[in-house]
């Protein structure tokens, strides 16, 4: 028997070129029916637990009794994981124990509070619209920043409905979406030569810390200092408003919180394979604890060494921040499933930018596989390898290659 070998450029142009607008489109729709129909499916039992027996929203769950706590400003509660398990059985009937590690800062506690003044099935309700509304403007405000896209605004919504990070936002009643706003209002912002303005968008992500470290990185390296100065006074404010309502102790809590997070951290992921970072693509991959630490630690020095590079380059403003968010994703300590629709962005910006600059045909292949893989996430179970992580680290390496090839480094315009 023969064997035939074809070319990596090869298989990747006839890749490339399968990937017309009209199967992306049947693919999209195809996706979109099987993962809402299962989720319909799943919520779709009377009272508060779903088909297998999980509280409806499941995380939000923690986000409701946080906002409760603060409605009683109960702030010596707030990072006691036992007696949160407690409260939650009692004001959302029927819910199994649940155990939720105390991360977040108290200022988080203080926006949900208007959620806990109503039933946990209404406040789930509001939660899951929220993030839907945040979501459709932030994916509305980059494409219509976007030229070359303006023609596949279809295109475009069946996508943004079909991707995976969206689903598992909703599903789980997650915090991501004001992360993506809050990125995207930092690039509206950049994109205006607005720089102090998109530092106070970034200071934001402080109740997400681990999203905003390859940002502070890039930012400190590359020494926009308006934008770090928009971003401290932005974080230090958010951070106010937990210390005001709850006092110095709480403060003092959370901040023992942190400095111990890297004992809680297995606890907060039971379920490696849907997180989509490069700590726990090696915390998988390698089972010595310290070489998979010390791996992560030299991969991330290198994506945010090719992230300043590209940040400082003269690629254009779309593509550098691109890179930033593909960066933020891989740098990340922790990163699970919902938390990717910060990549929504970058997704749009380079898919127009490719549609431009007539782009090498790996891109809309390793854009494909950006979005798509995370659905195979539960695979690395057996297989100890997250395909999503090569794929990101992929795009980057690509991104880093042509910004290099393009003009070399130098002061960003």
């Amino acid at each position: 028997m023969m064997i035939v070998r074809m070319p990596l450029g090869a298989t990747l142009d006839r890749l490339s070129s399968a990937l017309t607008v009209r199967r992306l489109r049947v693919h999209g729709l195809l996706l979109a029916a099987c993962l809402w129909s299962i989720y319909a499916f799943d919520v779709s039992t009377p009272g508060l637990l779903d088909r297998n027996g999980l509280v409806k929203g499941t995380d939000f769950v923690h986000f409701y009794v946080l906002g409760s706590l603060a409605l009683e400003h109960r702030g010596s509660a707030l990072y006691n994981t036992l007696l949160q398990s407690e409260i939650a059985r009692e004001i959302v009937p029927g819910a199994q124990p649940l155990y939720y590690i105390a991360l977040y800062g108290p200022q988080v506690s203080v926006f949900f509070a208007p959620f806990a003044r109503f039933s946990y099935v209404n406040a789930f309700i509001l939660w899951s619209l929220f993030n839907a509304i945040v979501y459709g403007v932030c994916c509305v405000a980059i494409w219509r920043v976007c030229p070359r896209l303006r023609d596949h605004g279809a295109t475009v919504f069946i996508l943004a409905i079909a991707y995976p990070a969206f689903f598992h936002l909703i599903a789980w009643g997650q915090t991501s979406a004001p992360a993506l706003l809050f990125f995207t209002l930092a690039y509206l912002a950049l994109r205006a030569d607005r720089e102090f303005l998109a530092g106070l968008a970034i200071g934001l992500l402080i109740y997400k810390p681990q999203l905003g470290i390859a940002a502070a990185i890039v930012f400190l390296f590359s020494k926009h200092w308006k934008l770090v100065a928009g971003a401290v006074i932005s974080g230090v404010v958010e951070l106010s408003v937990g210390w005001l309502y709850y006092g110095t102790a709480v403060m003092r809590e959370y901040w023992n919180v942190l400095r111990h997070f890297q004992q809680v951290l297995p606890n907060l992921e039971p379920r490696p394979y849907v997180v989509h970072c490069l700590r726990a693509f090696w915390a998988m991959l390698v089972p010595v604890r310290t070489l998979a630490a010390l791996l992560y630690i030299l991969s991330a020095a290198i994506v945010i060494g090719a992230s300043v590079l590209i940040w400082r380059s003269r690629a254009p403003l779309a593509v550098r921040y691109s890179a930033l968010l593909i960066a933020s994703v891989l740098v990340a300590p922790h990163l699970t499933i919902y938390d990717l629709v910060i990549l929504v962005p970058a997704f749009l910006l380079l898919a127009d930018w490719a549609l431009h600059e007539s782009a090498p045909t790996s891109v809309p292949v390793l854009l494909y596989l950006c979005y798509a893989l995370p659905l195979i996430g539960p695979l690395s179970r057996y297989t100890h390898v997250q395909l999503s992580v090569f794929a990101f680290a992929a795009l980057l390496y690509w991104i880093w290659s042509s910004a290099k090839l393009r003009s070399g480094y130098g002061t960003a315009a």
